[in-house]
């Protein structure tokens, strides 16, 4: 590449990577409109503990599935046009979810809550896009940077309550389907694919079916079920348990949950980076190591504000370097003709990994103690098996690509 060329290559690659970024923020601001707001659904409609895990966890799931067929999908016709179209599609969950809120409707929030995981597929479009702007020895840079996008949780969570307050629930819900609507009409006019980029014109299904074949994918996937499902989880069931533990007003958990998902957010990229300069398995390691830590410590209740917030921001920085280090560990393995595929896959697997644990929550909370033993030591469990599966099964040192089998 000419010296000429060079600069206006990184140039493009920069705005691409930003509004990848971007439009991952806002959808899942929009994927995350639920959870901010559950304190005060279970309060206005009476709902009981099992009732608000599920309506925080419906979006989670269909976020989750519907990314294994996003990321063949984008495969095949890019990340332009996929993002401009979940952007697109994500308008009407948003308002009709906000339309069931203000009609004060459980099981309308539910069902229109399915439909919101829309949003969440958004995840399994970018990294495919990215990895097709950046050469290999930069991609855990890139896929950090877009998984930055995360920080639509933490908007949400702190804005998002302030915003009902101050305008009303539709009209909040309204605002963000404008934001999403800007955001479609901005890549059309700004994003493009990468030169690099070739449409896989395959089947679906067996593409799909050729990705699930590689061993690959369920490594990355069970190990991404448990980084990024926590920090799924903890970004939309957080405000409940700081309700239930610590008796703060919706508003008070939003910010604090907030918190919480930008310190993962902010912590993702140097995950990515940590692992262009040291084999993934050690940042992975070190993720699940942290996590089972961090949680065990917060089954004591440590008080508010500084010991129970220095708990969870650590919790969270160590689940946001290892969601850095297993997407730049696929980005190394995964063949590149099939990373559309995988990464649906092992997004979908993140997704699903956040789905279960609200409920879990849920359904072994303490009423007359007040706590969530069961459910943190659950989670100290699951690292510990995920940090011996790591150090034991993975090698530190990648062997070349495997194929998609035909």
């Amino acid at each position: 590449m000419s010296t000429a060329t060079a600069p206006d290559t990184d140039a493009k690659r920069g705005i691409n990577l930003a509004l990848a970024t971007w439009v991952s923020a806002i959808n899942f601001w929009a994927w995350n409109m639920i959870g901010p707001l559950s304190t005060t659904y279970a309060s206005d409609l009476r709902l009981s503990s099992t009732d608000a895990s599920i309506l925080v966890a419906t979006p989670i799931l269909v976020g989750a599935v519907g990314r294994v067929v996003v990321g063949a999908l984008t495969d095949r016709y890019g990340g332009r046009v996929m993002f401009i179209a979940i952007s697109l599609a994500s308008i009407v969950p948003v308002l009709a979810v906000g339309a069931a809120g203000a009609a004060g409707s459980y099981p309308l929030l539910v069902a229109f809550g399915f439909f919101l995981g829309i949003a969440g597929t958004i995840f399994a479009v970018g990294i495919p896009f990215a990895n097709n702007w950046y050469e290999p020895a930069r991609r855990g840079f890139a896929t950090g940077v877009f998984g930055m996008g995360m920080v639509g949780t933490a908007l949400s969570a702190f804005f998002t309550p302030r915003l009902v307050a101050s305008f009303g629930l539709f009209t909040t819900h309204v605002l963000v389907a404008v934001a999403l609507a800007a955001t479609a009409v901005l890549c059309v006019v700004a994003m493009r694919n990468a030169p690099a980029f070739t449409p896989n014109t395959d089947p679906v299904l067996p593409k799909l079916k050729a990705a699930a074949k590689l061993g690959v994918t369920w490594e990355m996937s069970l190990l991404y079920a448990i980084v990024f499902g926590g920090f799924v989880a903890f970004s939309n069931y957080l405000p409940t348990y700081i309700k239930m533990i610590y008796d703060f007003s919706a508003v008070d958990a939003g910010a604090r949950t907030a918190g919480f998902a930008l310190a993962a957010v902010l912590a993702r990229p140097v995950g990515g980076a940590l692992s262009d300069r040291i084999p993934p398995k050690y940042v992975v390691l070190t993720s699940f190591a942290g996590t089972a830590v961090m949680a065990f410590i917060a089954v004591f209740q440590p008080p508010p504000d500084v010991w129970s917030a220095a708990t969870f921001i650590t919790l969270a920085v160590f689940l946001g370097i290892g969601t850095g280090g297993v997407f730049a560990w696929v980005a190394r393995r995964a063949p590149v003709a099939s990373v559309g595929s995988v990464t649906g896959i092992v997004s979908a697997a993140g997704g699903l990994g956040g789905y279960f644990p609200p409920l879990v929550m849920g359904a072994t909370y303490n009423s007359a103690e007040n706590n969530y033993t069961v459910g943190l030591l659950l989670l100290v469990a699951t690292a510990l098996i995920a940090l011996a599966y790591t150090a034991l099964r993975l090698h530190a040192h990648e062997p070349k690509q495997e194929e998609a089998p035909p």
